[in-house]
């Protein structure tokens, strides 16, 4: 039994769990290749349904709650959002997701137990599962060679929000590859290679085809590269090029 399968399985084990004790079960963060393979199953057939979330609305990283069709009672899902901050700003260094996300990793834990992470001048915020918030406190104390504080985030309004940097351009068409090299500055001909390696989705969806039109709104994420809202066309040029709206979040 291969990786994908051994998922497959562990997922419809948890959904089965959700109908016959009729809770809510729930899986850990996924990355975007599950999502996907999630996404491709179908679960009302077990008579449950399939609902992802990762601590803030369009998250990357989600984990996905099972529940039964008829479940009377409600249920929140077990995540938390931990702030680092430097103990001393000015002896801080510039520190960039890959710095946290090694920090975390190097604890011992594995990436699923922990969400999005996003950074701000010179903190960071990440989401995880909440049965791992105790350890993380008391145990992620220092990033590269920053010593940091690690606090959690109680009140709901001071949770982070992704920043969106507006994109504007024009293109032949509304094309997956020519958006996706409006977005990230780089030609069409250099993002196929992307597509038919199987490393773009569209709103969690694996997308294979080049000439893929995403509709307005629709997220579209690069593996290694990031992710971005399409937003839509703002106009026609006189040569019938559109100009379009994209959404970058930094």
């Amino acid at each position: 039994m291969d990786k994908e399968e051994l998922f497959v399985k562990r997922i419809r084990e948890l959904a089965n769990l959700a109908y016959q004790r009729d809770i809510t079960t729930f899986t850990d963060f996924l990355n975007l290749n599950e999502r996907n393979i999630l996404n491709s199953q179908n679960f009302h057939k077990l008579g449950v349904t399939a609902e992802g979330f990762g601590g803030y609305e369009n998250a990357e990283r989600q984990m996905v709650a099972f529940h039964p069709d008829a479940l009377a009672f409600t249920w929140d899902y077990p995540i938390d959002c931990i702030r680092l901050e430097p103990k001393a700003v000015k002896f801080s260094e510039d520190l960039t997701h890959r710095d946290y996300l090694g920090a975390i990793l190097n604890l011992g834990v594995d990436r699923s137990v922990v969400g999005d992470i996003l950074t701000e001048d010179h903190t960071a915020s990440f989401f995880c599962l909440r049965q791992m918030t105790d350890f993380f406190l008391e145990n992620l104390c220092r990033v590269r060679h920053t010593t940091v504080v690690a606090s959690k985030i109680e009140d709901p309004g001071d949770l982070p929000r992704p920043e969106l940097k507006p994109v504007s351009g024009t293109c032949a068409s509304v094309r997956l590859d020519s958006l996706i090299a409006l977005a990230f500055g780089t030609s069409r001909s250099s993002i196929v290679h992307c597509i038919e390696e199987g490393l773009v989705f569209v709103n969690g969806k694996l997308i294979t085809s080049n000439g893929y039109e995403p509709k307005e709104g629709d997220i579209i994420s690069v593996r290694k590269k990031g992710r971005f809202i399409y937003d839509g066309v703002s106009r026609q040029t006189k040569k019938g090029r559109l100009g379009v709206r994209i959404l970058l979040y930094i």
